[in-house]
């Protein structure tokens, strides 16, 4: 998949060059998502080296598609003065293949992981054009379903791209 132009930002597939950026972003995620669940007060920054292996591995892994859009140069520009601009925004999405069942006849459920936008380049369909990309990677793939947990400020678009309550209670177990 090359670079996706049309009606918003250009989205491409993230290369090892991103790593960097990409655990910037995803810790950015979780400091805006915030809470004791989220952002546990014990908890250090030993979890930023541990993402960055698995998001190394996972760059070229037929199950996993990591997207981005660049920086423009509009927002926040070169961060580290060295004429980088870094990226925009990045989103992550799984497949996982399941036992197959009359709900899921395919067994393959598409999960978002995580969808970020850096706050300088907000509110220009970074988002939105990373789901659009991310939904075309599904329905390439067969995926039966996608769930995702939204945020409060993600909802709305989430919504407006078809994704209703899932009617399953949402349970989580921590060993």
């Amino acid at each position: 998949m090359g670079q996706r132009k049309g009606n918003g930002p250009a989205v491409r597939q993230a290369v090892e060059y991103d790593l960097v950026e990409l655990v910037r972003l995803r810790a950015l995620l979780f400091e805006n998502l915030g809470g004791h669940f989220f952002s546990p007060a014990s908890a250090d920054d030993d979890w930023l080296d541990a993402l960055a292996v698995v998001l190394k591995e996972q760059l070229t892994a037929d199950a996993v598609r990591i997207l981005v859009v660049d920086g423009d140069g509009d927002g926040d520009g070169d961060r580290d003065g060295d004429g980088d601009r870094g990226l925009a925004a990045c989103g992550i999405a799984t497949i996982e293949q399941r036992l197959p069942g009359p709900h899921l006849r395919n067994g393959r459920i598409g999960h978002v992981i995580g969808v970020v936008t850096d706050p300088s380049y907000r509110r220009r369909g970074h988002s939105r054009s990373i789901m659009r990309s991310l939904l075309d990677w599904f329905e390439e793939r067969e995926v039966a379903r996608v769930d995702l947990y939204a945020s409060a400020e993600g909802e709305p678009l989430y919504r407006e791209l078809g994704f209703t309550d899932h009617p399953d209670p949402a349970l989580y177990w921590r060993p």
